[in-house]
């Protein structure tokens, strides 16, 4: 599976943006899918999941602001990101992991396909 992110850009706080994630192959519906951060000097850190199920976790910074969708026709993820802060500023990752169950979505180690990143930046 490769993945590309798309998306990023420069907003103002307050502002929104969608990320997407488009996948090749033909198994992207058997795969969850998650998005990632990294800001300068810091841990990766979990933003969202969306299980091959459908079910969705969310980091608590995000929850109620971030969305993540995906659409199986289109071999792709969403991330679309409402009323962005500052904080939100880093590079991020989409990744795909083929046996993700709801206790592992926050684990890095639990995706074995991980795509490039897009860099978002918000002006306070």
């Amino acid at each position: 599976v490769q993945l590309q992110a798309s998306g990023g850009g420069l907003v103002q706080a307050g502002g929104s943006l969608r990320l997407s994630c488009a996948a090749s192959g033909r198994t992207f519906g058997t795969y969850g899918m998650g998005w990632f951060r990294q800001a300068p000097g810091k841990e990766r850190e979990f933003v969202a999941a969306i299980r091959y199920s459908g079910g969705i976790t969310y980091a608590e910074s995000v929850k109620g602001r971030f969305t993540i969708s995906r659409d199986n026709a289109k071999n792709t993820v969403y991330l679309q990101m409402n009323s962005l802060k500052s904080e939100d500023t880093a590079v991020y990752y989409c990744a795909a992991g083929r046996a993700l169950i709801q206790s592992s979505v926050r684990a890095p180690r639990s995706y074995e396909y991980w795509g490039q990143g897009t860099q978002v930046t918000v002006s306070s």
